[in-house]
């Protein structure tokens, strides 16, 4: 798939470069496009443009010409002139059945979001005001600057104004829906013969992702962590302990953690380490089947501490290269409902009632962990490579406002490193 590598200029600007193997081969000439932040919306742009490389099978959109984009006239005919009265959700699902490069339980959420926040919700307003279904060649800036409103404001029920039929979508799910639309309006306007002239989708004003309406993240204090911790031993003991532990310890995502084998693991030597190679991938029909990790850089080796290389060495005995680390009583890998639910949930409640200010989610713990070493001041950069973020910037837009918590200290430092170095002495020396 294609991906997106941001760079930071000399003078502070980014640079967001797609990357992509032609046809998707392994061995295949590398294709890149740049987008600027002096291009408006760049990093928006590039998002579309990587969507229109896998719609595509990775290959160069028809018609873009590189450097340039697509050529396309300024103002957009009126829906009359455009040749395709066909239902818009009928197109979308055949374009999103076609999309390469995506995995199936993507290609489902895609299917999910159409049904229940295109379906019904976006519409075409006819100049004389008549509201009427979508079509692939109706759809105008105007209806999608709607949808995104109706999106913004969800809708409450008819029968009870207190609660909600389609609740309130965050920023960053609109994106996403607004990335899958335009995808499909650009299939439009690409298609033999064309059945639009132009993307309704472009230069759409989205919602502000740091708008505050995303779901917080929560940060525990090492204390904190040891009241939950207390509970899970009550609870269920040494399994759920050590589940978590590691996540706290490794910031790994659940599903890299539950697919752990023993051929990953690497014990001996001075620092012990961990090969994370593949994950749990829900599918289409809800079920879960082993693929790779959520990103190349996902792909990654992480050292252990002392502790957590005997939690993982412990968990180990008696099993084979291919057995999982962590299982449930009956051998089976654990499922994440399952250890929310009876594990974690259970465990979080009871801290709380003993005064837990906080209401992590199991995710938390990585959050957590990425807390921990930010108060140690390990570089955001490790901390990618740690994580296995794709982007520099993934890390920094989640996790820079901790690091701009320690300003004083850094100040601190930078203070007693120039005042250091003014008592010893040195001072410039010219030819």
């Amino acid at each position: 798939m294609a991906t997106i590598r941001n760079r930071v200029r000399k003078d502070g600007g980014i640079t967001y470069t797609v990357l992509w193997r032609a046809g998707g081969k392994a061995d295949a000439k590398q294709e890149s496009e740049i987008f600027p932040d002096s291009l408006e919306n760049a990093e928006q742009k590039a998002e579309l443009f990587k969507g229109l490389v896998n719609l595509n099978g990775q290959q160069w959109p028809p018609g873009w010409v590189r450097g340039k984009g697509f050529v396309q006239p300024e103002l957009e005919p009126e829906p009359t002139a455009f040749p395709s009265n066909q239902p818009l959700l009928e197109y979308a699902r055949r374009i999103v059945d076609r999309l390469t490069g995506i995995d199936e339980r993507t290609r489902g959420d895609y299917h999910r979001e159409l049904r229940l926040h295109v379906e019904g919700v976006l519409v075409h307003t006819a100049p004389d005001g008549t509201v009427v279904p979508p079509t692939v060649g109706n759809v105008t800036k105007d209806d999608i600057t709607e949808w995104v409103r109706a999106e913004e404001d969800g809708k409450v029920r008819h029968d009870d104004p207190e609660q909600w039929e389609r609740q309130p979508a965050s920023p960053k799910s609109i994106k996403n829906r607004h990335g899958v639309l335009y995808s499909v309006f650009q299939a439009a306007v690409e298609a033999e013969p064309s059945l639009r002239s132009g993307n309704p989708c472009a230069r759409t004003k989205l919602p502000r992702l740091d708008g505050g309406t995303e779901e917080e993240m929560v940060f525990l204090e090492y204390s904190e962590w040891q009241r939950v911790r207390a509970e899970l031993a009550l609870i269920c003991g040494g399994d759920g302990v050590d589940i978590a532990e590691v996540l706290v310890a490794t910031g790994l995502r659940w599903g890299e953690l539950t697919a752990l084998q023993v051929r990953d693991l690497n014990l001996s030597g001075s620092t012990p380490t961990l090969r994370v190679t593949r994950a749990w991938k829900r599918q289409r029909d809800n079920s879960l089947k082993l693929g790779p990790p959520k990103t190349k850089r996902s792909r990654r080796t992480l050292a252990l501490a002392p502790g957590t290389a005997e939690i993982v060495r412990r968990r180990i005995v008696a099993k084979g290269p291919e057995d999982f680390v962590f299982t449930t009583a009956w051998g089976n890998p654990w499922r994440h409902s399952n250890f929310y639910s009876r594990r974690w949930l259970p465990a979080v409640k009871a801290a709380k009632a003993k005064g837990l200010p906080k209401s992590p989610r199991l995710h938390d713990l990585r959050h957590t962990h990425v807390s921990w070493l930010i108060a140690k001041n390990i570089p955001l950069p490790a901390i990618q490579a740690r994580l296995g973020h794709e982007s520099i910037k993934t890390t920094v837009d989640r996790y820079g406002h901790l690091v701009r918590e320690l300003d004083a200290e850094i100040a601190a430092a930078v203070e007693v490193a120039m005042t250091s170095t003014a008592g010893n002495g040195l001072h410039l020396v010219t030819a």
